[in-house]
């Protein structure tokens, strides 16, 4: 392992997963996700690994042999599209084996599960929703999971706040191994995250920190008079469920659950916090940066493992690998 344990990332997004590994000392060799403004992304933050913009369903075990040469893989990190499983999706289906097998987009779990068939790594950690933990998801993943070698399959529930994450997080991290980082002594607020960030500008040292998209006349006026905590709007999710976006964020506190699709209001300004801003929640370092539109950014940053959490899985799997 000269260099450090090798890594393999799947559905890599804009690599908030794998930015913790790296941190490690882990050697990234490579990555696939099939968008385009993520992958240019995660090019940008890890030079040194090969970035696969496609549609994992079309990679063949033979392209990723290719690509790796003769290279062993030790460890493969990959965040599946959670939006099946999760509760806050209205279009989610009420049979949880539907949402694995039938689901278009839930189904790729299962190739995340094909490719560790291919490469066959001493470790793996696939990142998603609790709601991939029902009763009947969780005994089809552990068949999945026995029927391509890994016969012993840990469900591991991890809080991002609890490892020096500015956000609350709760997510499942399912491996062949049992992982339980030291947790941090103290919870970071949101202040403490992006209080010394200057005003929003194209300044080239700051990147992704420019002047967020304009609310409208009556946003504004809302904003203004919205508490810490209070949201401008509200979405159903599954089963009927409110959930709010657009809250305004309280700065002494943690910011709630940043998903893809939140966007907050910040706690002083009657305003959106930028691109940089929400990366900093998610713990992101300010040299992690993000392409695409404004959108695809937020939407990067929000749908990542936060790179404090992932940096404590790493150091916790060394354990493994020694």
């Amino acid at each position: 392992m000269s260099g450090g344990p090798s890594l393999l990332d799947l559905f890599s997004g804009a690599g908030g997963f794998a930015r913790g590994f790296k941190d490690e000392r882990f050697r990234v060799l490579l990555a696939i996700d099939n968008d385009k403004s993520a992958a240019r992304s995660y090019s940008a933050n890890f030079p040194e690994a090969i970035t696969i913009r496609e549609d994992i369903r079309e990679v063949t075990c033979d392209d990723i042999r290719y690509f790796l040469g003769p290279l062993q893989v030790d460890v493969v990190i990959g965040s599946p599209p959670c939006e099946p499983f999760t509760a806050s999706n209205p279009r989610r289906r009420e049979d949880p084996l539907e949402r694995l097998y039938s689901d278009p987009v839930g189904a790729l779990v299962l190739e995340f599960v094909r490719i560790l068939e291919c490469v066959k790594p001493k470790l793996f950690v696939m990142e998603n929703v609790p709601g991939i933990l029902e009763r009947p998801l969780k005994a089809a993943l552990r068949k999945e999971l026995g029927a391509v070698g890994y016969s012993t399959v840990y469900f591991n529930i991890l809080r991002a706040e609890e490892y020096g994450t500015p956000s609350r997080r709760t997510r499942v991290f399912i491996s062949n191994v049992s992982i339980s980082p030291p947790k941090s002594r103290k919870a970071v607020t949101v202040w403490e995250a992006i209080g010394d960030l200057p005003p929003p500008s194209q300044d080239p040292l700051i990147p992704n920190h420019e002047p967020p998209p304009s609310l409208s006349l009556r946003k504004l006026k809302k904003a203004s008079k919205l508490k810490p905590g209070g949201a401008l709007v509200r979405y159903r999710g599954s089963g009927g469920k409110l959930y709010p976006n657009l809250i305004k964020l309280d700065p002494d506190s943690l910011a709630p659950t940043i998903l893809g699709s939140s966007r907050f209001i910040h706690p002083y300004e009657p305003r959106l916090i930028t691109v940089r801003e929400q990366a900093r929640l998610m713990s992101f370092p300010d040299d992690h940066v993000f392409f695409g539109g404004k959108d695809e950014q937020y939407n990067q940053a929000g749908e990542a493992v936060p790179p404090a959490l992932s940096r404590a899985i790493a150091r916790y799997l060394l354990r493994y690998l020694i």
